[in-house]
């Protein structure tokens, strides 16, 4: 399949911790941002983060895009990038009563499956309260967003745990929503999440600095409708097409600025001209073809592509990439191509690092043997937005 899910997402400590770094442009210019996910940074050491702030400084890394836990750690962690001139892309999750029942984790079965709450019992009233405070403190120190983005992947098992497990063992259509008995669930924690997108905007609106500030929606799995689940193991998705048509339906264009996206292309055959073709196909068919353009009247809206890459299992010194800058190449100019009908206008590699906490190297990363490697440079090239 030219297509697979996320690798990691993001995770949840009272906001979100997972960061993606996206590349700073001039104020005068008309680019997509370009972006490298920056992996759990709130597990690192003050020193630690630190050291990341200043590879990305060093590598022309000015905007950050970050969630922080809701307390004065995480204001903290955006003080300090504002200091370095960098500015936070802020993900934010919903809020749950403490009660709130869990999917417990399971990780003999779905080791990838995370533990959760259902996303139909998120809380307005106590995500107001999160939100406010995280928007109160960024004003009151003066540091303004590059973007906020609520949630991450709710249209697959992994990160919403409205999904059963296991579940019926397929992607589910916008038909599954209206009359599927999973799908009914599901699509009643779509509708949830809306009145949370609804609760940020209002705060981010009412705000003395970030009042501009454009909002992401939850970062949605390409899955294709009618398509194969990518294993067996019945963790069940519903299609890119079929999420944004019921979202869309039910006020999301009112709510967001960008429908954020998660790709991963097929590393197969890099340089090999027909596998590229069925790549860039996949892109357009699948990926992107919902996607409106930027600023048109009664137009969808644009797509953000807030996750996508390929691995690279070489962990030499120096890693062996040709291969990967090929591809990162190859999909570069795909996404140029969107981005020249201002359909495509951000763009954030997965990964700069590792997990802080992982005991195994990450092979998806960009950033090896005190270095931003080839295939790194070629990822956060610039793109120009067309006119």
């Amino acid at each position: 399949m030219l297509g697979t899910i996320g690798r990691y997402g993001w995770a949840t400590l009272g906001a979100l911790t997972a960061c993606a770094c996206l590349l700073s442009m001039p104020a005068h210019a008309e680019n997509v941002v370009i972006g490298v996910n920056v992996v759990n940074p709130m597990r690192a050491s003050i020193a630690d983060q630190n050291a990341v702030f200043a590879q990305l400084k060093a590598a022309g890394v000015h905007v950050i895009r970050c969630g922080i836990t809701a307390d004065s750690k995480g204001i903290d962690y955006a003080r300090r990038a504002a200091a370095q001139g960098i500015k936070l892309q802020l993900g934010v999750s919903p809020t749950y009563p403490p009660d709130a029942p869990r999917r417990p984790y399971q990780p003999a079965l779905f080791p990838q499956m995370w533990s959760g709450p259902p996303l139909s019992l998120a809380d307005p009233a106590l995500s107001r309260t999160s939100f406010q405070f995280i928007f109160d403190q960024l004003d009151a120190n003066g540091i303004a967003l590059a973007g906020v983005e609520l949630g991450n992947e709710i249209n697959w098992a992994a990160f919403n745990s409205e999904f059963p497990l296991p579940g019926e063992g397929k992607i589910l259509s916008l038909a599954d929503l209206a009359h599927d008995p999973e799908g009914k669930q599901i699509a009643k924690g779509f509708l949830q999440y809306l009145k949370i997108l609804a609760v940020l905007k209002d705060v981010r609106d009412h705000s003395s600095i970030n009042r501009k500030t454009p909002i992401i929606s939850a970062g949605f799995v390409d899955a294709q409708d009618g398509a194969k689940l990518y294993n067996n193991r019945k963790e069940d998705m519903v299609s890119l097409s079929a999420t944004l048509a019921f979202l869309r339906a039910h006020g999301l264009d009112s709510l967001v600025d960008a429908y954020g996206i998660h790709t991963y292309p097929s590393s197969a055959q890099p340089g090999n001209a027909a596998t590229a073709a069925a790549r860039a196909a996949r892109l357009n068919d699948v990926t992107f073809a919902e996607c409106g353009v930027q600023g048109a009247s009664g137009s969808a809206k644009p797509c953000w592509v807030t996750e996508w890459g390929f691995p690279n299992s070489d962990f030499s010194c120096p890693s062996q990439d040709a291969s990967r800058t090929l591809l990162v190449q190859e999909v570069h100019r795909d996404f140029a191509q969107m981005a020249a009908q201002r359909r495509l206008v951000g763009i954030t590699w997965f990964a700069w690092n590792a997990d802080p906490w992982s005991k195994t190297p990450n092979q998806d990363n960009i950033y090896r043997c005190d270095a931003l490697m080839p295939s790194g440079r070629a990822a956060i090239k610039p793109i120009a937005l067309g006119g």
